[in-house]
């Protein structure tokens, strides 16, 4: 049994993410133990909510996990929580293309969850209430909980929003207006949690005076149901050593990955390779992240010639988004201005000012290394990547761009990297993991 609640809102903007953290961390200082999940494929809000919680938070994507893993992995995360906090995606019912499909109300039905609604409230009194009206009617299997009022102008302007919701939704919070309950943006989404732009006091002080968490503890409670899930398996005494690539410039990955690969017997070493750092292991993971930031470091990094050398010496070294550019021949700036990367692979890879791929990716694998016939991930990036004629390709796109020619992932010695950002549910972890086991039995 588990109990909690998906935070949504009408649309983006107005207000959900600032409201869950807001609401994290005042059940945290009440020490709450709190499970947080995002809807979606979202590394930096996941971020926040570990930051705030104190708990590794989850993805449940649809498209990616199917229904039952998002089961699996609420169920799994939140047995040993007292409360679980689910964050939305975009507006409740917006989904791949026209549907539902993987958006915030798939989840809160496959889930069985309440919903509560968050409403930009600015420049609107009575036009609320047909709002609010048209998201609890228009999807009768979608339990619309209750709603908090976001950027609510004044007390009178509190008072008339009440007046005509009274009959119809509770009103479980009236947010004022307020700078200080924002988190700051940049062209990839949020600044990272470590760069410390969000105060999580002031945030949950402004919960803990407009919005009733008694209220909201109730619902959750009222709602708490059993679900047929999957148990995970416990990690296992690890075996292999895998070094992961985190810092300011690999700083994108699914908390869900870094179990599964756990799960698969890996002891895993953090390091930064804009620091200069690169530990001694049997194999490497980089994710995505803001490498271009730290371009100029990178390339003079002594962690950069130490992973070509690795790469030819046939380590298992994977990588994607970001990782891919730093495993290049050469990576240029928004500039033009072309530096030196680990040269593992044949490419060139380069910055740009236009966003290049974003959204869910599907793909057939070209290797045998995938033991399902599909893989569902996602792409975001900026950069793009021109590599030599000659190059070995791993993947063969059905959705989604790649790199090339509906062609993604480039394969140099035992070296893998592309543009999709996947999900333990398609990647082979434990392929990963019994290559870097291969590889330390022949060291």
């Amino acid at each position: 049994m588990s109990k909690g609640f998906l935070i949504a809102a009408t649309n983006s903007g107005a207000g959900k993410t600032t409201v869950s953290m807001g609401l994290m961390a005042a059940l945290r200082r009440k020490n709450v133990a709190v499970q947080p999940f995002k809807v979606g494929p979202d590394y930096i809000d996941p971020s926040y909510h570990t930051m705030i919680c104190g708990r590794p938070a989850g993805n449940l994507d649809i498209f990616m996990m199917g229904e039952q893993g998002i089961i699996d992995s609420f169920e799994n995360k939140s047995k040993t929580a007292e409360i679980s906090i689910v964050e939305g995606v975009m507006g409740l019912y917006d989904g791949m293309g026209t549907t539902e499909f993987a958006g915030a109300a798939h989840v809160a039905k496959t889930l069985d969850l309440p919903v509560i609604l968050v409403v930009n409230t600015h420049g609107m009194s009575r036009s609320v209430a047909a709002l609010i009206k048209g998201f609890i009617d228009y999807d009768k299997d979608v339990n619309v909980a209750g709603v908090i009022l976001n950027k609510v102008g004044s007390p009178r302007h509190e008072s008339m929003l009440r007046e005509v919701l009274k009959d119809m939704v509770p009103v479980v919070g009236s947010i004022p207006r307020n700078s200080e309950l924002t988190v700051p943006e940049r062209y990839m989404g949020l600044y990272m949690p470590e760069e410390n732009h969000v105060n999580f006091e002031i945030m949950a002080d402004i919960i803990e005076e407009n919005v009733d968490i008694d209220l909201l503890t109730e619902i959750a409670k009222e709602n708490e149901i059993g679900r047929e899930s999957t148990i995970y398996p416990e990690c296992p005494s690890p075996d292999v050593t895998i070094g992961i690539a985190m810092d300011s410039a690999f700083c994108f990955y699914y908390y869900d990955m870094i179990d599964a690969l756990k799960r698969s017997g890996a002891r895993l070493i953090k390091f930064s390779p804009v620091a200069g750092e690169f530990p001694e292991a049997d194999g490497y993971f980089f994710g995505s992240g803001y490498p271009e930031m730290y371009i100029e470091e990178l390339a003079f990094s002594p962690a950069t010639s130490k992973l070509k050398k690795a790469a030819e010496d046939g380590v298992p070294i994977y990588g994607e988004g970001g990782g891919l550019s730093y495993f290049c021949k050469t990576y240029a700036n928004a500039e033009g201005k072309k530096y030196r990367m680990a040269d593992i692979l044949p490419a060139e890879s380069y910055i740009t000012k236009k966003l290049q791929g974003l959204g869910y990716s599907q793909a057939k694998p070209l290797i045998p290394d995938f033991k399902t016939d599909l893989i569902n991930a996602h792409s975001y990036h900026y950069s793009l990547t021109e590599p030599d004629k000659d190059s070995k390709f791993a993947f063969e796109m059905l959705r989604g761009k790649g790199i090339k020619d509906k062609k993604d992932g480039l394969i140099e010695y035992e070296t893998l990297a592309g543009y999709m950002q996947m999900h333990p549910a398609s990647f082979p972890v434990d392929v990963f993991v019994n290559k870097c086991r291969k590889y330390k039995k022949g060291r």
